[in-house]
């Protein structure tokens, strides 16, 4: 029994309570992000990618059937350059057209193909019903470390921008990087070219994932400071798999911040706490973004629905009324 005698306040004089209650109330005191119900759901878009084999085609439909609900803006289907990839994505997205109320935004690249092949794909999913094309550089193919423009192709985003807008009044989406391609020169080289793709005629931009809010918010404003004006969209990705994410962010420069690898110690063999934190990690993220004015957001699902649709329903978001 803890013998300690109260001093004349009526705090412990020692002990391991000794002046607890004194520290708690002269500690400085931190505001709460606005609570949920004085926000408005944020506008939310999602990212599919098109199955590699018939066997994953069922998963990636229950995928967008799930989320479907929820009435996104939009859904973009990310794309491979040629062969059964692409295929899989121009299918994909027709029958979004076909089959949803979904607005799909199928991804087109400079890779390997020349410009009228790439004109081609892009005629196809207008003549399909496809409003919106997300045009970005591509990756190298495999087996090559850098990136090499087709001979007659486009060479860079900002030309398959201008392409498409020669083509068909398409809704164009690119790609914005808060924390610098890893390809850039400097951060002020790859600014420009962002602009030089908001300047050939895109609508939007959506930026790779990232995990520090003040990173995004700095990056706004140095791209109102460079004369951009549309939106730019916050990319986010829930984190399911911590390892997995920490490999694919050292090869896309995304930083990993030190906290993010404390919440996922220890959880390499407990997969449903693993999404637990994902989804508070991820919901906390878009708040305090909403806190600081931003109300727009594009979620990366890697095809992998609950996890999203927990996040985007903590976040106010509910199935559109009949």
């Amino acid at each position: 029994m803890d013998q300690t005698m109260p001093d004349a306040a009526g705090l412990p004089r020692s002990g391991p309570t000794a002046g607890t209650l004194q520290r708690w109330l002269t500690g400085p005191r931190i505001g709460g992000l606005p609570p949920l119900a004085c926000a408005p759901a944020p506008a939310l878009s999602f990212e599919f990618f098109p199955p590699k084999t018939d066997a994953l085609d069922a998963q990636l439909w229950t995928c967008i059937r799930r989320l479907e609900p929820l009435a996104p803006r939009f859904v973009s289907v990310t794309y491979g350059a040629g062969g059964t990839t692409q295929a899989r994505t121009h299918a994909t997205v027709a029958r979004i057209v076909k089959e949803t109320a979904l607005t799909p935004a199928a991804h087109l690249t400079c890779v390997g193909a020349s410009k009228g092949e790439v004109d081609d794909v892009a005629r196809a999913y207008w003549d399909a019903g496809v409003r919106h094309v997300v045009a970005l550089r591509g990756d190298p193919p495999a087996g090559s470390d850098r990136y090499e423009p087709h001979p007659e192709g486009y060479a860079y985003a900002a030309d398959l921008v201008a392409g498409l807008r020669r083509i068909a009044p398409f809704e164009v989406s690119v790609a914005a990087y808060p924390e610098v391609h890893p390809t850039a020169l400097s951060a002020d080289h790859d600014l420009d070219n962002l602009k030089r793709k908001i300047d050939a005629g895109a609508t939007r931009a959506i930026t790779q994932y990232f995990f520090d809010s003040d990173t995004f918010l700095r990056f706004l404003d140095r791209a109102l400071s460079a004369g951009i004006t549309v939106p730019i969209v916050p990319g986010i990705m829930p984190v399911s798999n911590f390892t997995q994410m920490r490999k694919f962010s050292a090869m896309c420069g995304a930083g990993v911040p030190d906290w993010m690898a404390a919440l996922f110690e220890g959880l390499e063999d407990d997969v449903e706490t693993r999404r637990m934190v994902a989804a508070v990690v991820a919901a906390e993220q878009v708040r305090l973004l909403q806190a600081n004015g931003v109300d727009e957001f594009h979620f990366y699902t890697l095809n992998r629905p609950d996890l999203v649709y927990a996040i985007a329903h903590i976040l106010g978001a509910r199935p559109a009324r009949t």
